[in-house]
């Protein structure tokens, strides 16, 4: 486990490097380790490292480890993709969920949602490069999705999300899709909004992420090592 605790602190000196390279605090930007398919042993020494925020794709694989891990003091975020059928399991274990793309998902976790656990914190996503393949809200459809979430009673509209599509770009096109997202995040500040959170920026590219505003950057590989 000695690798997994050297990779966590060279993320975590890439993240403060980026930030004041940005002018930014690096306290801005947080960390969260995504733990897909990541044994509870590797999360736990991590936990013991001081990182309590933990990313989750798989539902059931998730709530296992939140079992064993249940007396440790961790934030769960959900980020993967949300079938209808999983909302009331995810309402009642997650403390976020970066991965809100359709308005009936989001009334499904406000209505599953254990009032004595306070409003869920959701980023909604956005397909910034209008990918087939990628789940989220197009530019076009989210103004009206915002609106309609923020209106729900048992969720936090935190923000944005967003995977933009990898490319061997230029740094300058590289940027193009993070600069839209926080631009759009200051439109919705600018409309009255209390949205605070851009979750963006992966093992790949978090600097460029973090130097357009990241909040949350979303890192596995560089603090786990490859999947199998």
């Amino acid at each position: 486990m000695n690798a997994v605790v050297n990779q966590l602190a060279k993320v975590r000196k890439k993240i403060v490097e980026a930030a004041l390279s940005a002018g930014r605090e690096p306290s801005s930007v947080r960390l969260l380790a995504v733990s897909k398919t990541r044994a509870a042993d590797e999360l736990l020494t991590t936990y013991q490292e001081g990182q309590k925020d933990f990313g989750e794709n798989y539902l059931q694989e998730a709530l296992d480890k939140q079992e064993l891990l249940r007396d440790c003091e961790i934030t769960w975020h959900f980020i993967g993709p949300i079938q209808s059928n999983k909302t009331r399991s995810i309402a009642e274990n997650f403390d976020w969920v970066h991965s809100v793309d359709r308005l009936k998902i989001a009334k499904r976790l406000s209505e599953q949602r254990p009032e004595e656990k306070g409003p869920l914190n959701i980023c909604l996503q956005v397909n910034i490069s209008n990918e087939e393949s990628k789940s989220g809200a197009s530019l076009q459809e989210l103004p009206a999705l915002v609106k309609e979430v923020s209106e729900l009673p048992n969720l936090h509209l935190r923000g944005l999300m967003a995977i933009p599509a990898k490319t061997s770009a230029n740094s300058h096109d590289r940027r193009l899709p993070f600069a839209r997202l926080r631009e759009t995040l200051e439109i919705m500040k600018g409309q009255g909004y209390s949205v605070d959170t851009l979750s963006m920026g992966m093992t790949e590219d978090l600097e460029v992420a973090i130097s357009e505003g990241a909040t949350w950057v979303r890192v596995g590989r560089a603090i786990f090592g490859k999947r199998d």
